[in-house]
């Protein structure tokens, strides 16, 4: 067998590679010879079917098996040969076997791309100290005393105005007709002001009273986003049941039990306190992440291959569709595709995969590993974070073992993460000095 490389870039390769005749002639007689064995053809006895037949009557069969058994076996063979460690799924059109002369046939791989050592030592970085407020602890509440508010009928005869709330049942019609997208709804409560549906909706609503009965007709714009209403004319027939008022709870002890099972208002400010350091520790953890991914992948050029690019695509759609799913709606219920979304987030997948490799490449470099007691760690942390008992996550990779390898790497990631940042100088920066300078540089641009 003859293999040659042909270099597409750096990452893609063309393999020629061409099977000598006496490899295809043998292939074949043994085919055939098989074939004679088992075939029943009428007027024959079984083994006794003549060759010419055989061949009559299943040469396209035969051919095409016997292709895909050499392509199968040579191809392997030119891997070992060449020492290509290939990514994804090779690309072969073959071509159509002939009884004479050996085959020839093209495959078109992609391999993982060849790093340099990483020089990772001396990283200037900074990192963020952020400081929870007592603001931002205020504004927690505050949205909690919104969530627990309750609405109440009004006893005031008046029409509806903008911001109140009101009790409605409304179905909307196309062409005459009743419309799917806009079935018949009753006591939907909702918000005049906030534009749930359309604001053309909303500014209907305002003027009626509990009780009156109104037909009208609105719009939804081209861009609407739910794209099954998009650029259509609707009509409305609303009933106005009753308008509310928002009763907001007292912010104290009671709404802290209500809220949690806290035992006092000072507990659940510590609870959200907590809840929002946290929030900051992690941010602060991404931000200084992002900073080494942007100086390691500076410091390198090399290409990614389009095979590991797609795996990273497809992860990023699953997740979406994931997301959409557990709001019960769909991707395309506002106009989006896996298409789409593919080409709005490719530069992140090719981001993604480059610093999966660059830690992979130091991870080598180093020769890190996972020991049993860091691996039971990592076991124990993911137990506390996803509020699952340890047995149960154990017993989760102990019946997927090809899925304990995939978190071990996860492992060795961040411990290649912890090697950088611990050979790293760091700046420790404080996040209000941070915004000040933010807006002092504002102020400059302006000024010039």
């Amino acid at each position: 067998m003859q293999v040659s490389v042909e270099d597409i870039n750096s990452v893609k390769k063309t393999l020629h590679i061409e099977i000598p005749e006496e490899t295809v002639v043998q292939e074949l007689d043994k085919a055939y010879n098989n074939l004679r064995k088992k075939a029943k053809v009428k007027g024959f006895r079984p083994g006794k079917v003549p060759r010419s037949v055989v061949v009559r009557l299943f040469k396209k069969d035969v051919h095409a098996d016997v292709t895909s058994s050499l392509i199968q076996s040579s191809f392997m063979d030119a891997l070992k040969e060449t020492d290509l460690k290939i990514v994804g799924t090779p690309n072969v059109n073959p071509p159509e076997l002939e009884a004479e002369g050996p085959y020839r046939y093209d495959a078109t791989v992609e391999i993982s791309p060849e790093i340099e050592d990483i020089e990772y030592h001396d990283l200037s970085l900074k990192r963020t100290n952020y400081t929870v407020l007592d603001q931002e602890i205020e504004a927690q509440l505050k949205m909690l005393q919104k969530n627990m508010a309750k609405h109440q009928k009004i006893t005031e005869e008046r029409p509806a105005q903008k911001d109140d709330f009101v009790l409605i049942d409304f179905e909307g019609f196309k062409d005459n007709r009743p419309f799917a997208e806009t079935a018949k709804t009753e006591n939907f409560n909702m918000k005049i002001g906030e534009s749930p549906i359309i604001k053309d909706f909303d500014d209907q609503l305002v003027g009626m009273k509990p009780g009156d009965q109104k037909d009208f007709e609105v719009k939804f714009p081209q861009d609407y986003f739910n794209k099954k209403l998009a650029d259509l004319n609707i009509s409305f027939q609303v009933t106005l049941n009753e308008i509310r008022e928002e009763v907001l709870p007292a912010i104290d002890d009671v709404l802290a039990k209500k809220a949690g099972q806290y035992e006092s208002l000072d507990e659940l400010k510590k609870a959200i306190s907590d809840n929002l350091e946290q929030g900051y520790n992690k941010r602060m953890e991404q931000e200084l992440h992002e900073q080494i991914y942007q100086e390691l992948i500076s410091r390198s050029n090399f290409e990614v291959p389009d095979a590991m690019v797609d795996m990273e695509l497809e992860g990023i759609i699953e997740e979406a569709e994931r997301s959409f799913a557990q709001r019960n709606i769909s991707m395309a219920d506002i106009g989006l595709s896996r298409e789409s979304i593919a080409e709005k987030y490719r530069d992140t997948a090719v981001r993604q995969v480059k610093r999966h490799l660059l830690l992979g490449k130091l991870i080598d470099q180093e020769s890190l590993t996972i020991s049993d007691d860091e691996l039971e760690d990592g076991l124990k942390e993911m137990s506390e974070n996803f509020n699952q008992p340890l047995e149960q996550i154990k017993n989760y990779y102990d019946q997927n073992k090809d899925k304990i390898e995939y978190f071990k790497h996860a492992l060795l990631e961040k411990k290649a993460i912890k090697l950088i940042i611990d050979s790293s100088q760091i700046e420790e920066v404080e996040a209000q000095k941070e915004e000040d300078a933010a807006m002092e540089n504002e102020a400059a641009a302006t000024k010039e």
